[in-house]
């Protein structure tokens, strides 16, 4: 019996033969994706055009929908799950976090109230909780799951503007002063996303010089405070970072944070990245005063495994953020809620999907130790990669390397024209790409154009590191010659 048949849903003995079928497929994907080209040969609207232009009118078999998957969806996939996936920040997967998503769609409950489902309320705070003492901030910050760190970032930052008292929420920003926005040139473009969303506007953003590792420089940031309330403006938020998007450059937060105390500013620390690696002793050199921050942003499916989308933004003043979205109509009241959080009174969405479920089976499956060692091992790759950088004369790094990002670029002996350069470089990035062996991405620094390889994926072994280092050598080797380019 199919769907044409079955006025209800699935019959349950078909889900179970296709659900055993589908948990096969997904572990042959795991244990034969490096077979497979990390990235897609294929053109714009190639995959569209093999599928129908219109939905089927009769049921179809579920075994036809698995066939399609292989035909003609996985020829397109960007293979996040590959280990020689090394672009952006390569967010992968694990068993757990897999099996943790499965059962979340299976309750496919909505946690707006505690009413909706106690279990996700109470195991949100549990495991928050959990993940704010590994990473080493006090019991004062409380922790609220949201989808990504640009959403993140744009509450926090609807909790600053909340909190200089301009009755914004009732009036709207009509009436109100110019508010003024700061972060550092390397931040990520969801702040500028979120001050257009707030009502902020570009031009209330103020970017702030950085120094020669790409982070914010403090004084500069004084001295444009210093000049904007004297211009009729009114500071309410500063961005620092903590593992930028380009380089992952670490904002003097210590500094920073003395500056927005003085000045009565709210400050979010952006650690969508890194934030991670505060639970590392010794990592803790580039966390150095984040407890004095107002809130902060950590992805766990960035770099712990966990699938995409969890952020976690920590907050030490709960009540502001609370201040700024609470709105309880009649319909969603409840008798517990004197007693109770109800997390949708925390953010714009009201459904809450049950997200803390696939975080605490991964941190239950590896453990803490296990979750450490594997960020251990990711930064020793990079900066063996790093090393190996350093150690060829064809090759420059262009950035520190505090985490697992590695920023670098072709530079053969006796070529010095940028324009070159930048040519040469982008060309390689595209040969390293198109042979579909290995994916990295790129970055501008001082319009240098910047190569990134990034080391965070749970299948990466020091054996794809080093695969990626031959296949980029012999790549710019091709080039040179095709070129007559001598090295």
């Amino acid at each position: 019996m199919n769907g044409q048949n079955n006025l209800v849903d699935m019959p349950l003995s078909e889900f179970r033969k296709y659900g055993h079928e589908m948990i096969e497929w997904i572990a042959d994907y795991l244990e034969k994706i490096e077979e497979l080209p990390v990235l897609p040969n294929i053109k714009p609207g190639e995959i569209k055009s093999k599928l129908p232009q219109s939905a089927p009118l009769q049921s179809e078999e579920f075994s036809k929908m698995l066939n399609d998957v292989d035909k003609i969806i996985l020829p397109g996939v960007t293979h996040w799950q590959h280990p020689n996936f090394m672009a952006y920040f390569s967010a992968t997967a694990s068993g757990p976090g897999i099996l943790g998503e499965l059962l979340s769609a299976a309750f496919n409950t909505n946690g707006m109230l505690w009413k909706t489902n106690p279990s996700s309320a109470e195991l949100e705070e549990t495991v928050l909780n959990w993940f704010r003492d590994i990473i080493g901030l006090p019991q004062n910050f409380r922790g609220i799951i949201y989808d990504t760190a640009s959403v993140s970032s744009m509450h926090a930052i609807a909790a600053a503007r909340e909190n200089i008292n301009l009755e914004i929420r009732e009036k709207g920003m009509s009436g109100a002063p110019k508010l003024r926005l700061y972060c550092s040139e390397q931040a990520h473009s969801s702040i500028d996303k979120s001050a257009i969303t707030l009502g902020i506007g570009m031009e209330g953003i103020r970017k702030i010089l950085v120094d020669s590792k790409y982070r914010m420089i403090p004084h500069e940031l004084e001295k444009a405070i210093r000049e904007d309330r004297a211009n009729g403006w009114t500071p309410f938020c500063v961005v620092a970072t903590i593992g930028t998007t380009s380089t992952t450059s670490v904002d003097p937060v210590e500094k920073i944070v003395e500056i927005c105390e003085r000045e009565n500013i709210w400050l979010h620390v952006d650690a969508a990245y890194a934030g991670v690696t505060a639970m590392l002793p010794e990592m803790k050199v580039f966390f150095k005063e984040i407890e004095r921050a107002d809130s902060i942003v950590a992805n766990p499916h960035k770099w712990l495994f966990v699938p995409i989308d969890l952020s976690i933004l920590f907050t030490r003043r709960p009540q502001i953020l609370k201040q700024a979205f609470s709105l309880v109509p009649e319909y969603l009241k409840t008798a517990e809620d004197s007693v109770v959080e109800n997390y949708m009174d925390y953010g714009i969405q009201l459904g809450r999907r049950f997200r803390s479920l696939k975080l605490w089976f991964v941190l239950r499956y590896f453990g803490v130790e296990g979750l450490q060692a594997r960020l251990r091992e990711h930064i020793r790759l990079a900066l063996l990669f790093a090393k190996w950088i350093d150690e060829d004369s064809s090759f420059e790094r262009l950035a520190p390397v505090p985490f697992s990002t590695v920023c670098f670029r072709a530079k053969p002996t006796g070529c010095n024209d940028e324009n070159k350069l930048n040519g040469l470089n982008e060309k390689l990035m595209n040969v390293i790409n198109s042979s579909g062996k290995l994916f990295i991405t790129h970055t501008k620094l001082n319009n240098i154009f910047t190569l990134r390889l990034v080391v965070s994926s749970i299948r990466q072994e020091e054996r794809h590191v080093e695969q990626a280092w031959k296949l980029i050598k012999e790549s710019l080797e091709k080039l040179l010659s095709e070129n007559n380019i001598e090295n």
